[in-house]
Protein backbone atom coordinates (compact mmCIF):
# COMPACT_ATOMS: atom_id res chain seq x y z
CA UNK A 1 0.00 0.00 0.00
CA UNK A 2 1.43 3.64 -1.03
CA UNK A 3 1.82 5.96 1.62
CA UNK A 4 -0.47 9.02 1.61
CA UNK A 5 1.88 11.62 2.51
CA UNK A 6 0.95 15.03 1.98
CA UNK A 7 2.84 18.20 2.77
CA UNK A 8 1.27 21.06 3.96
CA UNK A 9 3.64 24.70 4.06
CA UNK A 10 3.06 26.81 7.18
CA UNK A 11 4.27 30.23 6.70
CA UNK A 12 5.47 31.44 10.73
CA UNK A 13 7.03 34.48 11.65
CA UNK A 14 7.97 36.80 8.83
CA UNK A 15 9.76 34.84 6.39
CA UNK A 16 10.24 30.99 8.27
CA UNK A 17 8.40 28.34 6.74
CA UNK A 18 7.47 25.17 8.87
CA UNK A 19 6.39 21.80 7.41
CA UNK A 20 3.41 19.53 8.19
CA UNK A 21 3.69 16.14 6.79
CA UNK A 22 0.12 14.44 6.93
CA UNK A 23 -0.15 10.63 6.70
CA UNK A 24 -3.61 10.81 4.98
CA UNK A 25 -4.39 7.65 5.67
CA UNK A 26 -4.48 7.90 9.55
CA UNK A 27 -4.45 12.02 9.68
CA UNK A 28 -1.54 12.04 11.65
CA UNK A 29 1.14 14.52 11.53
CA UNK A 30 4.60 15.41 11.69
CA UNK A 31 5.46 18.85 11.77
CA UNK A 32 9.38 20.18 10.45
CA UNK A 33 10.70 23.52 12.82
CA UNK A 34 7.56 24.76 14.03
CA UNK A 35 9.03 28.52 14.75
CA UNK A 36 5.77 29.14 16.48
CA UNK A 37 3.04 27.24 17.41
CA UNK A 38 -0.15 29.52 16.67
CA UNK A 39 0.22 28.98 12.76
CA UNK A 40 0.28 25.35 13.50
CA UNK A 41 -2.27 24.79 15.91
CA UNK A 42 -4.90 27.34 13.71
CA UNK A 43 -3.65 24.56 10.99
CA UNK A 44 -4.43 21.13 12.93
CA UNK A 45 -7.48 21.83 14.97
CA UNK A 46 -9.04 23.44 11.58
CA UNK A 47 -8.51 19.60 9.90
CA UNK A 48 -8.42 17.42 13.08
CA UNK A 49 -4.92 15.97 12.89
CA UNK A 50 -2.96 14.52 15.30
CA UNK A 51 0.52 15.95 15.93
CA UNK A 52 2.71 12.89 16.92
CA UNK A 53 6.07 13.97 16.33
CA UNK A 54 8.02 17.35 16.03
CA UNK A 55 11.11 17.28 13.78
CA UNK A 56 14.00 19.75 14.09
CA UNK A 57 16.69 20.18 11.72
CA UNK A 58 18.81 22.51 14.47
CA UNK A 59 18.66 24.88 17.48
CA UNK A 60 17.76 28.41 16.77
CA UNK A 61 14.70 30.29 17.97
CA UNK A 62 13.06 30.62 14.44
CA UNK A 63 13.06 26.83 14.36
CA UNK A 64 12.16 25.48 17.80
CA UNK A 65 9.78 28.37 18.92
CA UNK A 66 6.69 26.21 19.05
CA UNK A 67 8.15 22.79 20.84
CA UNK A 68 6.98 23.78 23.92
CA UNK A 69 3.63 24.68 23.64
CA UNK A 70 3.08 22.10 20.81
CA UNK A 71 4.12 19.15 23.16
CA UNK A 72 2.30 20.01 26.15
CA UNK A 73 -1.04 20.69 23.74
CA UNK A 74 -0.63 17.30 21.39
CA UNK A 75 1.78 15.26 23.41
CA UNK A 76 4.08 15.39 20.60
CA UNK A 77 7.50 13.73 20.42
CA UNK A 78 10.46 15.93 19.78
CA UNK A 79 13.31 14.17 17.56
CA UNK A 80 16.54 15.87 17.32
CA UNK A 81 20.46 15.55 16.91
CA UNK A 82 21.67 13.78 20.32
CA UNK A 83 24.54 16.46 20.22
CA UNK A 84 22.03 18.96 20.59
CA UNK A 85 19.92 17.66 23.22
CA UNK A 86 20.89 20.80 25.57
CA UNK A 87 19.80 23.26 22.63
CA UNK A 88 16.76 21.93 21.72
CA UNK A 89 13.40 22.52 23.73
CA UNK A 90 11.75 19.27 25.08
CA UNK A 91 13.69 16.87 22.75
CA UNK A 92 12.54 13.11 23.75
CA UNK A 93 14.49 11.39 20.82
CA UNK A 94 18.02 11.60 19.71
CA UNK A 95 18.96 10.46 16.14
CA UNK A 96 22.27 10.50 15.02
CA UNK A 97 24.37 10.53 11.07
CA UNK A 98 23.08 8.19 8.78
CA UNK A 99 19.91 7.12 11.10
CA UNK A 100 17.12 5.91 9.93
CA UNK A 101 14.19 7.15 12.00
CA UNK A 102 10.97 4.98 11.30
CA UNK A 103 7.62 5.73 12.99
CA UNK A 104 3.87 5.02 11.86
CA UNK A 105 4.17 5.33 8.05
CA UNK A 106 6.84 8.00 8.41
CA UNK A 107 10.56 7.07 7.82
CA UNK A 108 13.46 9.51 7.18
CA UNK A 109 17.21 9.21 6.89
CA UNK A 110 18.93 11.51 9.46
CA UNK A 111 21.69 13.41 7.19
CA UNK A 112 23.77 15.51 9.74
CA UNK A 113 24.72 18.67 7.22
CA UNK A 114 26.31 21.13 9.99
CA UNK A 115 28.50 23.92 8.61
CA UNK A 116 25.27 26.86 9.93
CA UNK A 117 25.13 25.42 13.37
CA UNK A 118 27.60 22.31 14.59
CA UNK A 119 24.40 20.51 15.18
CA UNK A 120 22.23 20.88 12.05
CA UNK A 121 20.26 17.83 10.36
CA UNK A 122 18.26 17.19 7.26
CA UNK A 123 15.46 14.66 6.97
CA UNK A 124 15.38 12.84 4.00
CA UNK A 125 12.34 11.25 3.36
CA UNK A 126 13.38 8.87 0.39
CA UNK A 127 10.14 7.04 -0.26
CA UNK A 128 8.41 10.95 -1.05
CA UNK A 129 11.73 11.82 -2.58
CA UNK A 130 11.64 14.79 -0.27
CA UNK A 131 14.53 16.65 2.29
CA UNK A 132 13.99 19.21 4.41
CA UNK A 133 17.01 20.93 5.09
CA UNK A 134 16.45 23.63 7.42
CA UNK A 135 19.02 26.49 7.25
CA UNK A 136 21.90 24.15 5.06
CA UNK A 137 20.46 24.33 1.62
CA UNK A 138 18.15 27.14 0.55
CA UNK A 139 16.54 27.45 -3.33
CA UNK A 140 18.96 29.13 -5.09
CA UNK A 141 21.45 29.86 -1.72
CA UNK A 142 22.75 27.98 1.44
CA UNK A 143 22.78 28.94 5.01
CA UNK A 144 25.13 31.73 6.79
CA UNK A 145 27.81 29.85 8.56
CA UNK A 146 27.53 30.74 12.02
CA UNK A 147 29.09 27.49 13.97
CA UNK A 148 30.64 25.61 11.42
CA UNK A 149 33.64 25.54 9.54
CA UNK A 150 33.50 26.45 5.31
CA UNK A 151 34.55 23.22 5.42
CA UNK A 152 32.08 21.78 6.88
CA UNK A 153 29.38 23.47 4.68
CA UNK A 154 30.39 22.90 1.36
CA UNK A 155 31.36 19.01 2.45
CA UNK A 156 27.51 19.28 3.55
CA UNK A 157 25.70 20.81 0.46
CA UNK A 158 27.62 18.07 -1.32
CA UNK A 159 25.70 15.26 0.71
CA UNK A 160 22.75 16.98 -0.64
CA UNK A 161 24.18 17.14 -4.01
CA UNK A 162 24.25 13.67 -4.32
CA UNK A 163 20.73 12.76 -3.56
CA UNK A 164 18.94 11.62 -6.69
CA UNK A 165 18.13 14.88 -9.10
CA UNK A 166 14.12 14.87 -8.25
CA UNK A 167 13.95 15.48 -4.79
CA UNK A 168 12.01 17.83 -3.55
CA UNK A 169 14.14 20.71 -1.48
CA UNK A 170 11.95 21.94 1.39
CA UNK A 171 14.05 24.77 3.42
CA UNK A 172 13.69 27.12 6.30
CA UNK A 173 13.28 30.64 4.41
CA UNK A 174 11.51 32.37 1.45
CA UNK A 175 14.70 33.69 0.53
CA UNK A 176 14.41 32.41 -3.23
CA UNK A 177 14.36 36.03 -4.75
CA UNK A 178 16.55 37.83 -2.60
CA UNK A 179 19.19 34.51 -3.43
CA UNK A 180 18.36 34.67 -7.12
CA UNK A 181 19.86 38.37 -7.19
CA UNK A 182 22.92 37.46 -5.80
CA UNK A 183 22.79 33.80 -8.04
CA UNK A 184 22.29 35.93 -11.57
CA UNK A 185 24.96 38.67 -10.63
CA UNK A 186 27.80 35.96 -10.58
CA UNK A 187 26.29 33.85 -13.45
CA UNK A 188 24.44 36.44 -15.89
CA UNK A 189 24.73 33.94 -18.70
CA UNK A 190 22.63 30.63 -17.43
CA UNK A 191 19.53 30.69 -19.04
CA UNK A 192 18.91 27.86 -16.97
CA UNK A 193 18.74 30.31 -13.81
CA UNK A 194 16.84 33.03 -15.86
CA UNK A 195 14.23 30.81 -16.55
CA UNK A 196 13.33 29.84 -13.19
CA UNK A 197 13.64 33.28 -11.77
CA UNK A 198 10.41 34.25 -14.58
CA UNK A 199 9.00 31.10 -12.61
CA UNK A 200 10.05 32.60 -9.25
CA UNK A 201 8.46 35.72 -9.76
CA UNK A 202 5.44 34.34 -11.05
CA UNK A 203 4.71 32.24 -7.74
CA UNK A 204 5.63 34.84 -5.58
CA UNK A 205 3.38 37.44 -7.58
CA UNK A 206 0.42 34.83 -6.98
CA UNK A 207 1.20 34.54 -3.35
CA UNK A 208 2.53 31.30 -3.48
CA UNK A 209 5.70 29.61 -2.18
CA UNK A 210 8.63 29.14 -4.46
CA UNK A 211 9.53 26.19 -2.31
CA UNK A 212 9.70 22.93 -2.91
CA UNK A 213 12.49 23.48 -5.44
CA UNK A 214 13.90 20.12 -7.44
CA UNK A 215 17.24 19.39 -6.93
CA UNK A 216 18.19 19.17 -10.31
CA UNK A 217 16.77 22.86 -10.51
CA UNK A 218 19.43 23.86 -7.74
CA UNK A 219 22.16 21.99 -9.09
CA UNK A 220 21.79 24.04 -12.73
CA UNK A 221 20.93 27.23 -10.68
CA UNK A 222 22.51 27.48 -7.28
CA UNK A 223 25.72 29.12 -7.37
CA UNK A 224 26.90 27.51 -4.19
CA UNK A 225 25.83 24.06 -5.14
CA UNK A 226 27.99 25.00 -8.91
CA UNK A 227 31.05 25.80 -6.26
CA UNK A 228 34.27 23.26 -7.47
CA UNK A 229 36.21 23.31 -4.15
CA UNK A 230 36.18 24.73 -0.73
CA UNK A 231 37.68 27.52 -2.60
CA UNK A 232 35.59 28.71 -4.87
CA UNK A 233 32.55 28.12 -1.86
CA UNK A 234 34.70 30.41 0.56
CA UNK A 235 34.89 33.28 -2.12
CA UNK A 236 30.76 32.84 -2.71
CA UNK A 237 29.95 32.60 0.31
CA UNK A 238 31.80 35.97 1.77
CA UNK A 239 30.29 37.98 -0.88
CA UNK A 240 26.95 36.95 -0.38
CA UNK A 241 27.32 37.90 3.29
CA UNK A 242 28.20 41.28 1.94
CA UNK A 243 25.98 41.88 -0.70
Amino acid sequence: MKNNIKIEIIPCLQDNYSYLIIDESKNDACVIDPSEAKPIINFIEKENINLKYILNTHHHFDHIGGNKELKERYNSIVVGYKHDAKRIPEISVLVEDNQMWKEDNFEAKIIHIPGHTTGHVGFYFFKEKMIFTGDTLFSLGCGKIFEGTYKQMFESLSKIRSLPDDTKIYCGHEYTLQNSNFCIAHDPQNLNLQNKIIKIKKKLNDKKPTIPSILKDEKECNIFLRAKNVESFSKLRDLKDNF
